[in-house]
């Protein structure tokens, strides 16, 4: 379990672990502040302020939280929709900052209502098409600046004018972006010691002024602990309103699946099992207070927190020491930080995207059956090319509707509708009576995707006189699934024949009632409950009418008195 408070019981472990994950942090959260628009201190703000917080509130406790790949792909989705509407950053900060604060305080309310619980519910497939599209917008985001350019807004403008964009590559950024691919995938073939975006930072930035190169730099940094953006936000004239929710939701949303998801990669990691909802209600202060300032909004990051935790990092002081430092850096290396060519940061950039596509998912694609297959497919695309919630949601919905009709096409498949004396054998009924009534048993709920396999089922029953709905094995039925039964015993009704169910639990009985399926078109008397309580009542019947047509034809009238109170119908 978590520990609620800082402890320092692992002081050395923490210490390594949290001046390690700072070290990977920061050419990251560099590149996501300039790939973003805000520019590079605004991902350092981030990193600060959101490491700090949701180390001390949050409910992993050896996660490193900072700006992500995908929340900043949703970030320059934000900055975009400012510009198009307000003309230009600075016109629209108050938009941005307030939907920063306002994703920040939606994650509280995730928290809250204790709606983390339900992240483990998504599909993997829909996880991976949608995390492999970050990466390829990534990737994709990154090719212009690799050579020097300003990159165009969306994926379908880098697309478009890519051919345009290669006639005109800096290759002075070309190089410099293509010797830190270079070291960051050699490096650790060499030694893991020092994460290889940290040296490719370091020893590729200065040769850009050594050499000559002309290339896009960073540019000025502010120094210091930066300044309340709180203004900007009063000052917001609450225009383009619904869209600001909608931007807001949809970073809390995905900083949530983000944070989730690499908390359940720590727990297997440590052995060690987090609190989802605290973790949503941490991350979400967090953000808010980092869009306070300025800075951007993010996530727990995978790579930073195994980074921590391979390191020795182990408890919440770990995420602190890696905030404070990300600070003693951004006080005291902010002129240095300045000097750093873009192409570099592109560089990095491009490792990043690699990385968080998940090709196992994708190499697996032909194995997996078709219908995951097609939703990773389809959530990949949307995600690339429409819109991350669109894609996500789109997946949501096409995963549940394709796994409704796969169960019911396999509980379709599986009811067991059979004559009685498959049930009981011969030697309790005669032929004569085992043959004129039929078994049908359920196993598992009753809903919508089964409700036209039961049915089908339902027409297919020879002439016979009673049908029993073993009913013992369902313990929920929704609406689609009660108009099923509903028409079914219509449906025999009309053909004379008998419905008796037994078994009910409490649910699926009450929901009976609710609709007047019970009394109003079965009778309280055809319901029994258990099975072995109806053999005994069909025992009796037989034994004191003796002919077995009279029986049946007592029951299908419901007139004799013998049969409607001794007989229970």
């Amino acid at each position: 379990m978590n520990e609620k408070n800082i402890r320092f019981d692992n002081l050395r472990g923490d210490l390594f672990g949290g001046i390690t994950a700072g070290i990977v942090a920061l050419p990251l959260a560099l590149a996501f502040g300039v790939q973003s628009g805000l520019g590079a201190a605004a991902g350092m703000y981030g990193a600060i302020f959101l490491g700090l917080i949701a180390a001390i509130l949050g409910g992993t406790a050896s996660q490193i939280s900072g700006p992500t790949g995908p929340m900043t792909v949703v970030t320059s989705i934000v900055i975009l929709t400012a510009i198009e509407n307000y003309g230009s950053i600075e016109q629209g900060f108050g938009f941005i900052i307030a939907i920063f604060v306002l994703s920040g305080l939606i994650q509280i309310a995730f928290g809250i209502f204790k709606l983390g619980d339900y992240i483990r519910y998504i599909p993997y497939p829909v996880v991976s098409g949608f995390m492999s599209g970050i990466g390829i917008i990534i990737i994709i985001l990154s090719l212009f600046p690799f050579m020097g350019q300003a990159s165009p807004k969306t994926v379908i403008d880098v697309v478009i004018q890519l051919p345009q964009g290669l006639a005109n590559a800096n290759w002075d950024a070309v190089i410099l972006a293509s010797m830190t691919l270079f070291v960051i995938y050699l490096l650790p073939k060499i030694s893991k010691a020092i994460p290889g975006s940290l040296i490719a930072l370091l020893a590729i930035s200065p040769m850009s002024s050594i050499m000559g190169f002309e290339v896009p730099l960073i540019g000025p940094i502010p120094n210091g602990i930066p300044e309340l953006k709180i203004s900007s936000i009063l000052s917001y004239d609450m225009s383009y309103l619904s869209l600001l929710v909608e931007l807001a939701l949809t970073l809390a949303v995905l900083g949530a699946i983000d944070s989730l998801l690499t908390s359940v990669i720590a727990d297997n990691v440590t052995k060690t099992k987090h609190n989802s909802n605290r973790e949503l209600v941490g991350q979400g202060i967090g953000n808010m207070i980092a869009g306070c300032f300025g800075g951007l909004p993010g996530a727990g990051a995978t790579m930073r927190t195994l980074v921590n935790v391979n390191a020795g990092g182990k408890t919440r002081l770990s995420g602190v020491i890696h905030g404070l430092l990300l600070l003693l850096i951004l006080v005291g290396l902010g002129a240095f930080a300045e000097q750093i060519p873009l192409a570099v940061l592109s560089g990095i950039l491009v490792t990043v995207g690699i990385g968080i596509i998940d090709y196992k998912g994708i190499g697996h694609i032909r194995s997996i059956p078709k219908a995951d297959a097609w939703v990773m497919v389809i959530v990949l695309g949307l995600t690339v090319f429409v819109d991350l919630i669109q894609a996500v949601a789109a997946g949501m919905i096409l995963s549940s509707i394709l796994f409704m009709k796969k169960m019911g096409d396999q509980i379709g498949s599986e009811l067991k509708v059979h004559p009685l004396r498959e049930e009981m054998g011969t030697e309790i009924f005669s032929n004569d009576i085992s043959e004129k009534i039929y078994i049908n048993h359920f196993d598992g709920p009753l809903f919508f995707g089964f409700a036209r396999s039961f049915q089908e089922a339902a027409e297919k029953l020879p002439d016979i006189k009673m049908v029993v709905l073993r009913m013992n094995d369902v313990p929920h039925i929704d609406q689609s699934g009660l108009y099923a039964l509903e028409e079914v015993i219509s449906v025999l009704s009309k053909r004379s024949i008998q419905v008796i169910i037994t078994g009910l639990k409490k649910q699926p009985k009450r929901m009976l009632h609710r609709i007047n399926i019970v009394p109003g078109l079965l009778s309280e008397r055809n319901l029994f409950p258990t099975f072995e309580d109806f053999i005994s009542w069909l025992k009796e019947g037989i034994r004191d009418f003796g002919d077995s047509e009279e029986f049946f034809g007592d029951l299908c009238k419901l007139e004799n008195e013998k049969v409607g109170i001794k007989y229970r119908l």
